[in-house]
């Protein structure tokens, strides 16, 4: 029973979470690497702002430059893998920590990093830049909001998670709450 007890705890809804972002994180990464030309094209499209409204106003943002929109990407990709690493190595300190009773801070640091990478790219580079600066809400074929919405959830969803799993595991050790970082 004691197992039962601990998988209903908020560290192991972190540690799901860690790992489940990871392996996301792992396999955009990998995607955008074995299938280069996809989002490649997504990346050149939206940078171009090809498909928006184009108006004169706006389109002087654009960016045509292969090479420019080329650098973009495997800046993207960078950041992806490294997002995939921290998630990764905090996943596995969140599970040294349940089997050998360690404290949280190295895990949600870990974690906390992951997640705020990602939220940099999905919220800043995505939404902010991508669907703002380069109006990629106005294409039908190029606009990626959706996802990126989707992995700012995620992402703040784990922030929000590992506070909460922190506090709980400190209250449950009998440490005031004022005390919780």
């Amino acid at each position: 029973m004691r197992i039962f007890s601990r998988i209903g705890t908020l560290t192991a809804a972190a540690t799901v979470l860690t790992g489940m972002t990871a392996i996301q994180m792992t396999l955009v990464a990998v995607g955008n690497i074995t299938d280069f030309e996809t989002n490649r094209e997504f990346v050149h499209h939206v940078l171009a702002m090809d498909t928006t409204f184009q108006s004169p106003n706006m389109m002087w943002r654009a960016i045509t430059s292969p090479g420019l929109a080329d650098a973009v990407y495997v800046a993207i990709i960078a950041w992806e893998l490294l997002t995939a690493l921290a998630l990764i190595a905090g996943f596995v300190a969140w599970i040294r920590t349940h089997l050998a009773g360690r404290p949280l801070s190295t895990a949600k640091q870990l974690s906390n990093l992951g997640w705020v990478m990602q939220l940099t790219l999905f919220g800043v580079g995505f939404i902010a830049i991508g669907g703002e600066w380069f109006q990629m809400w106005q294409s039908s074929k190029w606009n990626g909001l959706q996802p990126a919405l989707q992995n700012l959830i995620i992402a703040s969803f784990g922030l929000v998670l590992t506070h909460l799993a922190t506090k709980d595991s400190r209250r449950a050790a009998g440490v005031p709450d004022d005390n919780v970082s």
